[in-house]
């Protein structure tokens, strides 16, 4: 986080690659600090669960964010409950429990944490939304790190002094190692980076399918280069899952294009009603000057 701040600095303040947003102070507060802080909390749970369950796992796990994301979303009225999405949901949260039956390295407490990274993370998703695009303000990646990553490290500082640093203390063995440190915080602010351009040149839906398509790619190397057991129940769940998350993003798309539908009509009238006002005020003109010419 701290690498991503200081990266974001540089691009938005001295390069001036990107442009920043009007943020004000009861703004950055009301708005960013409970995003930074739920956030952090995704990140420091999800990356604790790596210690007691498999990538492979850990992917099939996350196939329930949809279902989280609506969830909240339906609870804090930025969703409409409707049957037939609820049941897409709940197809889903079926197939992740067959994949977690089937998992031969399960761990209660690793599926606990990653469990509630997931929750942390939908949240900030929907006040995302509730905080931020309901007020017209838009976050593109190289922003959101500029703007959530310093107030993100402050965060993650708190359980890093109370929790990891006592602990790596009493190690007299650990070093840091700055080639690993070093190339994983590269590779955070390159992912941000591509998502920042991914989505300039297609869409958001275009990120997401990729995000199915890389979840895959995972399972795979887990099971092909870590060695990670991947079961045939595992695979069965989360084929049941990513059909699931497949036809919610589907929906989705057809959602967006009915929405994008009814506009079109609506701007073509609002053009038309603004060329009849302008005839009409050329036609209230020509009665002017021609009672000018009468007089």
């Amino acid at each position: 986080m701290a690498f991503c701040s200081t990266l974001a600095f540089l691009l938005v303040r001295v390069f001036k690659l990107v442009e920043p947003i009007g943020m004000t102070r009861e703004l950055y507060s009301s708005s960013i600090i409970p995003i930074g802080a739920l956030y952090s909390l995704s990140l420091w749970l999800s990356n604790s669960a790596y210690i007691y369950l498999s990538v492979s796992f850990i992917q099939m796990l996350k196939a329930l964010m949809p279902v989280a994301v609506y969830s909240i979303g339906v609870m804090l009225k930025k969703e409409t409950f409707k049957s037939e999405t609820m049941a897409n949901m709940l197809g889903i949260s079926v197939g992740v429990a067959i994949a977690a039956y089937g998992e031969a390295k399960f761990n209660g407490w690793g599926v606990f944490l990653q469990l509630g990274a997931v929750a942390f993370e939908a949240t900030r998703l929907v006040l995302i939304q509730i905080l931020l695009t309901s007020k017209g303000i838009t976050l593109n990646p190289i922003t959101s790190l500029y703007y959530v990553a310093p107030c993100c490290f402050v965060f993650l500082c708190v359980p890093w002094l109370f929790v990891e640093y006592p602990s790596l203390k009493a190690q007299s063995s650990f070093e840091f190692d700055y080639v690993i440190f070093g190339t994983n915080s590269v590779c955070a602010f390159a992912l941000n980076l591509a998502v920042f351009l991914l989505i300039g040149k297609t869409s958001a839906l275009t990120m997401n399918v990729a995000g199915v398509v890389k979840d895959w790619l995972l399972i795979a190397f887990s099971w092909s280069v870590i060695m990670d057991s991947v079961t045939t129940i595992n695979l069965l769940g989360y084929g049941l899952a990513f059909l699931g998350v497949c036809y919610y993003n589907h929906a989705k798309l057809q959602g967006l294009k009915a929405k994008e539908a009814l506009k079109k009509p609506e701007q073509t009238d609002e053009e038309a009603g603004s060329l009849l006002e302008q005839k009409l005020d050329r036609g209230d003109d020509n009665n002017l000057s021609g009672r000018k010419i009468d007089t």
